[in-house]
């Protein structure tokens, strides 16, 4: 019975430690992406936040989804443990956009001089698609976690 505690423990632990991070981390790259649409100090800024903000976030999924297979080890696949294995599929696929397609695009320009020069309206407009999907993932992420363990 103790052990059983213990892993519930870790795994809840493990599950909000990667909230907290990875959650933060893209409150703050939103909050500079919002306010660099139109800014070219905002834009630059951004450049240079999302280089520790990126692996912030990645950690924040692993640490999640690690918890979250500790944490619900137990219960059936279906409702909202089904739905966050779903969740966290969908940011690993955002991240990988913005890690792999977005990242590359901004290191290039700051490179080039062009940091602090406004994004171009399609990059724009694929990049607020993605924090969209982001914050959606993260946010109705905790949401569910909160009303499991109201339900449980």
């Amino acid at each position: 019975m103790y052990f059983y505690n213990l892993l519930d423990f870790v795994g809840l632990f493990l599950f909000l430690s990667g909230f907290v991070i990875g959650l933060g981390a893209v409150t703050v790259i939103d909050i500079h992406g919002f306010l660099g649409r139109t800014s070219s100090y905002w834009t630059e800024a951004t450049t240079r936040t999302h280089k520790v903000t990126k692996p912030l976030i990645w950690v924040g999924i692993i640490l999640a989804t690690i918890g979250g297979l500790i944490f619900y080890r137990t219960a059936s696949f279906n409702g909202i443990p089904r739905i966050h294995a779903f969740l966290a599929l969908v940011l690993i696929c955002n991240g990988y956009f913005l890690s792999f397609k977005v990242s590359p695009y901004m290191l290039e320009r700051e490179q080039r001089g062009d940091a602090g020069k406004l994004l171009p309206a399609s990059w724009q407009r694929k990049i607020v698609v993605s924090l969209i999907v982001s914050d959606i993932g993260w946010w109705g992420g905790l949401a569910l976690l909160v009303m499991y363990l109201i339900r449980r």
